[in-house]
């Protein structure tokens, strides 16, 4: 099974998860080495534009879940 079978949620809270979840999934896919991102998590874990950078992308996934569920209208 694929680690991403839909972009489809019940919820927008599921679908918030969901674009954490491609965020990741991008980093662990352009930096396949556990040891490497380990190594560079203090970097990043302590920088104010780091953060909001990472934020911004999640905010970017989260659009696109929002709109493959046609946010969330009944």
């Amino acid at each position: 099974m694929s680690w991403l079978p839909s972009l489809q949620t019940e919820t927008p809270e599921e679908g918030f998860d969901l674009a954490i979840k491609l965020s990741r999934m991008a980093v662990k896919k352009t930096q396949p080495d556990d040891a490497a991102r380990a190594r560079m998590r203090p970097d990043y874990a302590n920088n104010a534009d780091s953060l909001t950078m990472a934020s911004h992308v999640v905010a970017a996934n989260f659009q696109t879940v929002a709109q493959a569920n046609d946010y969330w209208r009944s």
